[in-house]
């Protein structure tokens, strides 16, 4: 018997047929019954960092000079201030220097290898720019490589590099404000990583402006914050591998085919972030495959193709994740579960104009998974007692999304009047009638509804 349908009355035809057909006759419906909406107000735009200013007591590197004998030749902890025009690389900073300059400052790399390499502790690059690099993947050729100790990037503008900064096998590495724009004229997948820690600990990414990139990635390094970035039109906007323990708030990842992408990885939290435009036919807000001990609280998760996905996450046994405080808006499909039907916690979210609330892929549910004290702009229950909770559980049966969790490649009629005569005919055919994908005890009956006491529903599912 098809798992989809209950009880068919002996001698009827297969029921998937009637659903079939329904589909086939309103499938020119489809172009009618798309619709986009707008992005709702995200918050107060994104303010680009203030540039570094001239470090008091510099000594002036005039333009054109030779740059690499004066860093040689520049004394431990030395503080020098490069004036606008050309300087020809690549570099080598060998010793612990301060190196100063506006952006009219430019260091030019010759077409080959890395630009400005760091192989001391202690060193900054402030202010000025970095324009391109060698072309060799194998290399990691970069506008600027990191490998020491307490190094500070911070103000650059990096242009026509293949990576942009890479750090290795460093600690307490600051990667602040900078500007690094890839090159929008290739495929996201043969640009380069914009920002890249492997083996970095202990260090900061944080109010940078990355455009056109590949991905900005922190492996093999726990430890770290990501913090008030805004991530544009890129691949990932920060991929996470075997990389436990660090913060990603505040920041901006707009128009990325995937947000954040979580694997292998612990004690990651995510907070504050507005996740938006992901609409690629693989994009995503977050991401998640065999990680755990995740938390997501007041991210915004606007106008994506999944807002949040959860595979074998958490993997370990025990770990769990929670998911609170969190919005998501105008998503094609808010949550999608895969093998991830337990041990996740979801409460004080909110779930309004999505095209479907909840997925569960290979036809199973979501009822393992705790829910309470959220927000669904399509719950139908009541509140006599006015104080702002349904009286019944918010219960999620969509025959719709039933049949597109088992059947992908259904998702071309979403948006449609197609789909939408699925569940009408659901709700008045009990032979149509759908397994519930999620039940939430104490829904909220508005978003600023005060949240339901815990005390009062326990971990009920």
């Amino acid at each position: 018997m098809n798992p989809l349908f209950r009880n068919p009355p002996a001698g009827s035809s297969r029921p998937g047929a009637l659903v079939a057909g329904a589909l086939a006759i309103v499938a020119l419906a489809l172009l009618a019954g798309r619709f986009t909406r707008p992005v709702p107000d995200a918050g107060p735009a994104w303010q680009a960092p203030v540039r570094p200013s001239r470090p008091s007591g510099a000594v002036a590197v005039p333009a054109g000079a030779d740059l690499q004998r004066v860093l040689d030749r520049a004394a431990p902890h030395a503080v020098l201030a490069l004036s606008p025009g050309r300087y020809d690389g690549p570099l080598v900073v060998r010793r612990p220097v301060v190196l100063w300059g506006p952006r009219a400052a430019v260091v030019r790399s010759p077409g080959r290898g890395t630009t400005i390499e760091v192989a001391s502790d202690s060193v900054a690059l402030l202010g000025f720019t970095v324009d391109g690099s060698g072309g060799r993947w194998d290399r990691l050729d970069a506008a600027v490589h990191v490998g020491g100790d307490d190094v500070r990037v911070e103000g650059l503008e990096v242009r026509n590099a293949l990576f942009g900064i890479v750090a290795e096998e460093a600690r307490r590495v600051s990667v602040v404000g900078n500007d690094i724009a890839g090159d929008p004229s290739q495929p996201p997948g043969l640009r380069g990583d914009a920002i890249r820690f492997w083996e970095t600990r202990e260090s900061v990414i944080a109010r940078n402006h990355v455009t056109h990139s590949r991905d900005l990635v922190v492996w093999y390094s726990p430890g770290n914050r990501i913090a008030g970035n805004l991530v544009e039109d890129g691949r990932y906007g920060t991929h996470f591998m075997y990389s436990n323990q660090s913060v990603v708030e505040g920041n901006r990842y707009l128009r990325d085919i995937v947000g954040v992408f979580v694997m292998y990885s612990r004690g990651i939290r995510l907070r504050d972030n507005i996740l938006a435009g992901a609409m690629a036919a693989d994009g995503m807000g977050v991401g998640c495959k065999e990680s755990g001990d995740l938390r997501f609280e007041g991210n915004q998760f606007v106008k994506d193709r999944v807002g949040l996905y959860l595979d074998t996450s958490p993997l370990e046994k025990g770990d769990s994740n929670t998911c609170s405080g969190n919005r998501f808006a105008l998503c094609q499909t808010a949550i999608v579960f895969h093998s991830s039907e337990s041990r996740n916690r979801f409460e004080d979210n909110q779930l309004a104009d999505n095209q479907a609330q909840v997925e569960v892929e290979g036809r199973g549910t979501a009822m393992g998974v705790t829910w309470l004290g959220n927000y669904f702009d399509d719950y139908r229950g009541y509140d006599l007692d006015g104080d702002g909770v349904g009286d019944v559980p918010y219960e999620s049966r969509s025959l719709s999304d039933q049949l597109t969790s088992g059947r992908p490649e259904l998702q071309f009629f979403r948006g449609a009047v197609a789909l939408d005569l699925v569940d009408v005919a659901a709700q008045v055919l009990p032979l149509l009638e759908p397994v519930t994908l999620l039940r939430d005890p104490r829904p909220r009956m508005r978003p600023d509804a005060p949240a339901p006491d815990r005390a009062e529903v326990g971990d009920a599912r």
